[in-house]
């Protein structure tokens, strides 16, 4: 049976956008109401939260760690009224402000019906999947950092899902998604992975890309650029971003993002694939994110297509939405990552 899945990349709502959140806390303070009513149209929405949620806590004394970015506690009142289903909590600011403040944030999400991967109480809750349903049909989520390591759950400690995949996937990694995929009928990896600010995946991505298919990913998502990548196969590289308050790179443009909608289905419905992948053109303002039109609507299609092409897979665009090649479930196409 059928499903289609909303995906979002970097969502920062700290700062000015906590600001905007304790003025008014509606999902239309930050999303248009095209861009709501599209992930309306999804059965399940995921996303990069990237900030904890909480009213405790100082900043993590890391030596040189320049951005901190905490919520406040109405920003999971918030999220679920966007629709999110679940977030990934494994990146670089779930313990900006402490472990006090992830605990906020894992009761506070899940008091607001929504689902955490990514980070937990421990090592074996962090690394921990959890299956989301739709149409009949079971999803199971994993959330993965490969930085920064201080972040990371110990056995008696909270923290984040590490893996060093500079280093290669570790078999604990693949391990879990094989589980995963013995629970489920498809598989969502949404790593938290590579520099910031680059327009490519760098190589240790792309080779845990092709280490993370044959365990069981069904779809990969990955975010931790601030700008969208392409797409090879059933991997989506980078996100980009979804809400910010950040500064604007000249030509990176990173308030240019996308907004992705993944069908999954398929002949064997305990083994489903992803069959369609179309993405939707953002535009990321100050702290409140539209649909791109115009000229932005075209600089994201021509870079999109541009990146896509580099990794041998094709974009076309349809209805004001663009349409990425994806495999056929039996796997007619050839752009895997590569």
């Amino acid at each position: 049976m059928s499903f289609t899945v909303a995906l979002a990349g970097d969502t920062m709502l700290g700062r000015s956008v906590a600001d905007q959140l304790r003025h008014s806390a509606r999902a239309d303070a930050l999303l248009a109401a095209e861009l709501r009513d599209v992930i309306g149209t999804a059965d399940l929405f995921v996303l990069n939260l990237e900030c904890c949620i909480s009213e405790r806590g100082e900043p993590w004394p890391a030596p040189g760690k320049e951005f901190f970015f905490r919520a406040p506690p109405s920003a999971a009142e918030v999220l679920a009224e966007l629709g999110a289903d679940c977030v990934t909590l494994a990146n670089n600011h779930a313990l900006d402000y402490g472990r006090d403040a992830l605990a906020d944030t894992l009761t506070l999400l899940a008091r607001s019906g929504i689902r955490t991967v990514g980070a937990g109480e421990n090592t074996a809750a962090a690394r921990e999947f959890t299956v989301l349903e739709a149409g009949g049909s079971r999803l199971a989520v994993i959330g993965v950092a490969d930085h920064p390591p201080d972040y990371a759950a110990h056995a008696h400690r909270p923290g984040t899902a590490y893996a060093d995949l500079r280093h290669g996937v570790p078999a604990w990694l693949t391990a879990l998604v094989g589980r995963a995929a013995e629970a489920a009928d498809a598989v969502l990896v949404t790593p938290h992975w590579g520099p910031n600010m680059t327009t490519r995946p760098p190589h240790h991505v792309r080779a845990a890309a092709r280490a993370l298919l044959p365990a069981g990913a069904t779809l990969i998502a990955g975010h931790s650029a601030h700008v969208f990548h392409g797409v090879a196969g059933p991997v989506v590289y980078d996100l980009g971003d979804f809400i910010d308050d950040y500064a604007v790179h000249p030509w990176l443009r990173n308030d240019l993002g996308l907004l992705y909608l993944a069908t999954f289905d398929g002949p064997d419905p305990r083994h489903l694939a992803v069959t369609r992948l179309e993405a939707i053109p953002l535009v990321l303002g100050f702290c409140h994110t539209r649909p791109a039109e115009g000229e932005d609507r075209t600089w994201i299609r021509d870079r999109l297509t541009l990146a896509c092409a580099e990794l041998g897979t094709a974009v076309t665009e349809r209805d004001g939405r663009l349409l990425v090649d994806v495999p056929s479930p039996a796997g007619g196409s050839a752009n895997l990552p590569g």
